[in-house]
């Protein structure tokens, strides 16, 4: 008797796929928008504790969804490719421009645990106890909480879209033991509601986290699978630096040659080697400064 293979990555299909009940519903009161978010965020957590789950490259990949969303509330063009290119193309000496400054604001935000010190270094801008002070601004449930300190740091800070959400993803993250913030509530808020208070901006909050996570379980779904496909090719990899420079793409949106621990010229070809075996994409569809990730 024959058996099928067994592939890890059909488990990770089978739990990443959230209820129909969840994603399909047309909820109104803030009590079943409320259930439906938290329904969502339980099938996160879930998902969040897969070890076959690249954790890093997908913190780091909706980070780049937040800050293109933040882009846009306050008035940018900036689009994921370019803020891929403000931040990993940049030169000693440059300066990203504000677009980038967001982007490398969330980059940052995710790196390390939640902790004050780190969203100090996140957002410079602002004083740690400032920090401090804005992410004990609410209490309650983690989605009461989170709107909470997005709604204190709005009204004294309105164009501080940023650190808002920042700071607003930091308190949902401590307050459902996640170790790292995870990006979620920007991708899923418009402009308009970033003007809304009390019950309207936690109505808001709730509806965007529903939305915002269904889209973060599908990325998690695929990032997993191409990571496993980039870890299954990776001991066909001859380059001296390979290894290293798989570690790297299994953490990082986005990657440019030069920032791989090999020479320029190998750095290159390990990458054309990767495309060819269908283990990472180049990203810009140019023939020069090309960025590649998973």
């Amino acid at each position: 008797m024959t058996y099928a293979r067994h592939d890890p990555a059909d488990d990770f299909d089978t739990i990443s796929r959230i209820p129909s009940w969840v994603t399909s519903a047309r909820a109104e009161t803030i009590e079943d928008v409320a259930f439906l978010s938290g329904a969502a965020l339980n099938h996160l957590h879930v998902v969040l504790r897969r070890e076959d789950l690249p954790q890093a490259l997908l913190r780091d990949r909706l980070a780049l969804r937040a800050a293109e969303a933040c882009v846009t509330f306050s008035g940018g063009a900036e689009r994921a490719g370019e803020l891929r290119d403000a931040v990993h193309l940049l030169r000693p000496g440059d300066l990203p421009g504000p677009a980038g400054e967001a982007y490398l604001s969330w980059r940052r935000a995710v790196e390390r645990p939640v902790s004050v010190k780190a969203l100090a270094r996140a957002l410079p801008i602002l004083e740690p106890g400032q920090i401090a002070t804005w992410l004990d601004a609410g209490n309650g449930a983690p989605v009461t909480r989170s709107a909470a300190v997005l709604e204190a740091v709005l009204t004294e800070e309105p164009r501080a879209e940023v650190s808002a959400l920042v700071l607003a993803d930091a308190a949902l993250a401590q307050e459902l033991d996640w170790d790292h913030l995870v990006p979620l509530l920007a991708a899923g808020l418009k402009r308009a509601d970033l003007r809304k208070r009390g019950e309207d901006l936690s109505l808001a909050c709730h509806r965007a986290l529903a939305a915002s996570v269904i889209e973060a379980v599908r990325l998690a779904a695929d990032l997993a699978r191409q990571a496993g496909h980039l870890k299954a090719v990776a001991p066909k990899l001859r380059a001296k630096g390979a290894g290293e420079a798989v570690e790297i793409f299994l953490t990082q949106d986005a990657v440019a040659p030069g920032a791989l621990p090999l020479p320029d010229r190998a750095a290159r070809r390990l990458c054309d080697r990767l495309v060819d075996l269908g283990a990472v994409r180049e990203l810009t569809g140019r023939d020069t400064f090309r960025l590649y990730g998973v």
